[in-house]
């Protein structure tokens, strides 16, 4: 990280305001002045809680079988409250983006994630498969709140090239938790009933609840606000109008703009396509691997768990070749402008997404005709790491590509369009996979996944040839 800290330096006064309030720019309240410490733990937070999110989602997927004898239902009927809780995730950052405009990043953290827990203990106590879909999609709901404001947090306190590397570090620790959450989740279904998938999320919500409590305010417009206030002084202005004006504000932002964006922006479409791919296949393999492990090698329910592990592994070699990947291309930027008068070009940080883009395939066919009884189980298990190292890499790319193309003006709408149709047929996914396994065959339906895979290999490489081109007949991007 490239951070400087200000802490020691005296603040500079300005009269500008009020004596009393010194330069926005020298004030230890700016959390680009904080110590170096200070700002490590700011960004734990956001991390651990974004971990959360998601090993919620998949400590579900194991015990599926479980609900479904409890309550008399159908295979595809268990798999609802998996599904509405990724339903949630997709609308969660709509309700978190202006309460955190207008309170601040730290009262999403510390108000949002227990609300989310009183759903996940509603879960937990269900005694009909409505009430637990339902309670999971309220949880879903609350609990995706640090996704709309993590990456601003990071924004806020890291500043040059650590912002973009603290972003891909945000997003790895999230997508480490679909492996964690079915690791756990295998021992909990092999050993405990399907209640416990929702104790243990509520165990690890409330000791990372703790942990964050001792976070501090980093967004400015609320600080300044209050400061104000207290010193009876006018406040900066609202960035989000008052009553209905602001309300129809958000709901542009959040809802009406990223649908059409999706539908006139072709990077927003093809970006959100592919990402929806990534995440559809994640989701296929929290229900797919405990079915294939244990009906071809045998292994239990925890064991199945285990399997995970690979996947885990791969994510952090994913994190390492994207901060390979931006150290190098910005290095050769540098080399080609050394008076930094030129800012890259935002296909710059695709070239993660376009190394592993023939890699997810590649994982997807090796998976698909290798978890067979005549080969061992180990081989397969190497392609879920491959598959989770391209996945990693490629989704984080296109994520970073949307806000450099969008800026700070559209990217949030350019993003939150990316969510909704990611969550949207992700979240459906599960609801087939297992037939479509038990139809298809174990290995065509992984190759299906593969030659879907195939055919968005290209994106990656299209936009970086002919991304600018694209850039100039956009209505969005300057």
């Amino acid at each position: 990280m490239e951070s400087a800290s200000l802490d020691s330096n005296e603040p500079k006064r300005v009269s500008v305001t009020s004596p009393e309030l010194p330069e926005w720019a020298f004030d230890p309240a700016n959390a680009q002045n904080w110590s170096f410490g200070k700002k490590i733990y700011n960004t734990a937070v956001p991390s651990i809680l974004c971990l959360l999110i998601s090993f919620g989602l998949a400590i579900y997927s194991p015990s599926h079988a479980h609900v479904q004898a409890a309550f008399h239902t159908s295979t595809t009927k268990s798999l609802l409250p998996f599904t509405m809780y990724v339903y949630g995730l997709a609308f969660g950052p709509m309700i978190a983006a202006p309460i955190s405009e207008t309170y601040g990043r730290r009262f999403i953290y510390l108000v949002m994630t227990p609300l989310a827990m009183v759903f996940i203990l509603g879960a937990g106590f269900s005694n009909n498969l409505a009430g637990l879909a339902v309670c999971r999609l309220l949880a879903g709901t609350f609990i995706a709140a640090p996704l709309a404001v993590g990456a601003g947090t990071i924004m806020d306190m890291w500043s040059g090239p650590a912002t973009g590397r603290g972003v891909m570090i945000l997003m790895t620790i999230a997508f480490l938790g679909p492996a964690i959450g079915s690791l756990v989740g295998g021992w909990v279904a092999e050993y405990k009933e399907w209640r416990w998938s929702q104790w243990v999320t509520l165990f690890l919500g409330a000791a990372c609840w703790a942990f964050s409590m001792g976070a501090k305010e980093s967004y400015s417009h609320p600080i300044l606000h209050r400061r104000a206030v207290k010193l009876g002084l006018p406040p900066p202005p609202s960035l989000i109008p008052g009553g209905l004006a602001g309300v129809r504000m958000m709901l542009t932002v959040t809802l009406a703009r990223p649908v059409y964006m999706l539908l006139t922006e072709p990077i927003v479409a093809l970006c959100s396509l592919y990402s929806s791919l990534n995440f559809s296949v994640l989701f296929c393999f929290l229900a797919c691997i405990p079915l294939i492990y244990t009906d071809v090698y045998g292994f239990s329910q925890g064991q199945c768990g285990l399997v995970f592990i690979s996947l885990a592994l791969g994510c952090s070699i994913g994190c390492l070749g994207l901060l390979a990947t931006d150290q190098y291309t910005m290095a050769q930027h540098r080399r080609r402008h050394p008076d930094g008068l030129v800012q890259p070009p935002p296909e710059r940080v695709l070239w993660a997404a376009m190394l592993a883009s023939p890699l997810m395939p590649a994982a997807l066919f090796w998976f698909a005709w290798t978890s067979t009884r005549h080969v061992h189980w180990m081989c397969s298990i190497v392609a879920v790491g491959l598959f989770g190292c391209s996945n990693l890499m490629i989704f984080v790319s296109t994520a970073l590509y949307l806000t450099r193309v969008y800026g700070a003006k559209f990217g949030a709408s350019a993003l939150a369009a990316n969510g909704l149709l990611r969550y949207g047929i992700g979240g459906s996914f599960p609801l087939f996979t297992l037939a479509m396994y038990h139809n298809l065959g174990y290995s065509w339906a992984s190759s299906l996944l593969g030659f879907l895979a195939v055919a968005f290999a290209p994106l990656p490489w299209m936009f970086f040839r002919w991304g600018s081109q694209i850039r100039k007949h956009s209505a969005y991007t300057s």
